[in-house]
């Protein structure tokens, strides 16, 4: 089934206007981010109105209140985000909550990220196991989990049925092959972003060039 994400939908007032847009061109859902100012109600009567899917939710505050920040005060706000996400997506009828766990940087550890994240990441378990809505981790550029190996083991770790991979096939080609992950991942994948990416354009004008390419015309196998 195809979905996209509700900041990629630029036409239509209201949020039913939205949906029905998206049924008719052809989707069958659409991800909303969370925490996020909206009711509730509107969300499933727009679901009505227009007969779309809300598969899963985005965690909105993970890249600015990182679960691997060195402040415990900024963890806990990152932890509070991803606990509203996951109402929100049970609210919604989601399945999932797509997670940036963790970034690292000049001031964070590599070592620091890993353990830091998936301590709140486990403090998160019971209420993802009570509401049946999974944590999907997301491989993006923040400088963690670069193998697929390391990304399998970081999930099995939580030896949890509810922790498992949202897979970003486009975000990989900048260092690797998505269909590498893929198998090494394998039945860890719940879902996943599909998107384009150019080496030529990266090396020739920069990184985020990479993406300025149609599906089909990039380095995605």
């Amino acid at each position: 089934k195809k979905s996209l994400k509700i900041g990629m939908v630029r036409e239509g007032k209201t949020l039913t206007e939205k949906f029905k847009l998206l049924k008719e061109v052809g989707f069958d859902g659409v991800e909303l981010d969370s925490p996020n100012n909206l009711k509730a109600d509107d969300v499933l009567k727009a679901k009505e109105a227009s007969g779309l899917e809300v598969p899963g939710v985005v965690d909105s505050v993970h890249w600015r209140q990182t679960l691997s920040d060195p402040n415990p005060k900024v963890r806990a706000a990152g932890l509070k985000g991803l606990m509203t996400a996951l109402n929100d997506a049970k609210a919604y009828g989601a399945t999932s909550v797509l997670l940036v766990p963790a970034v690292v940087s000049k001031r964070v550890s590599y070592k620091d990220a890993y353990v830091r994240s998936q301590a709140e990441i486990k403090k998160a378990l019971p209420l993802a196991a009570k509401l049946k809505v999974k944590i999907l981790i997301e491989n993006v550029w923040n400088n963690f989990l670069l193998s697929p190996l390391e990304m399998a083991r970081y999930i099995d770790e939580f030896e949890s049925p509810w922790v498992g991979s949202h897979f970003d096939v486009g975000n990989i080609v900048r260092y690797g092959w998505p269909e590498h992950w893929i198998t090494a991942l394998g039945k860890r994948i719940g879902k996943l972003d599909i998107k384009e990416y150019s080496r030529k354009l990266q090396h020739t004008k920069g990184p985020g060039a990479g993406f300025g390419v149609k599906i089909g015309d990039g380095d995605c196998d």
